[in-house]
């Protein structure tokens, strides 16, 4: 599985968990996403998230000016986003509890190397 197939899968939350902390705008969300380790997250990554989170009523999207410039959408998370946000952080915690109890938790009681497998 590429990374890229995996990241697609979290990035929805990870980008409303963004946006819950402040008000914020795309290049900011980019540059926060970046600095934790999302590599290679670009602006056609990014934007159909945005736009797919506005359509579904997660955040709402104000236009103003920008001290640099032009016109900034500012983007803030919505009650029914901070739902939607709480929601998803109970599946991830579930799912990768799961996940790394398989891939690594279950090798390490079991005195078996990287590599080796027991599946229940």
């Amino acid at each position: 599985m590429e990374d890229t197939q995996l990241m697609k899968g979290i990035l929805e939350g990870c980008v409303l968990a963004v946006i819950a902390k402040k008000e914020t705008y795309g290049y900011e969300i980019l540059t926060c996403m970046e600095q934790v380790g999302f590599d290679n997250l670009g602006e056609g990554t990014l934007y159909p998230v945005l736009t797919r989170l506005d359509k579904n009523g997660y955040i709402s999207c104000r236009k103003a000016k920008s001290p640099l410039g032009p016109i900034r959408k500012y983007y803030s998370i919505t009650r029914s986003g901070q739902e939607r946000l709480e929601a998803f952080k109970e599946s991830y915690k579930k799912i990768s509890q799961s996940t790394n109890r398989i891939l690594f938790e279950e090798n390490e009681k079991n005195g078996m190397g990287e590599g080796e497998t027991m599946l229940c």
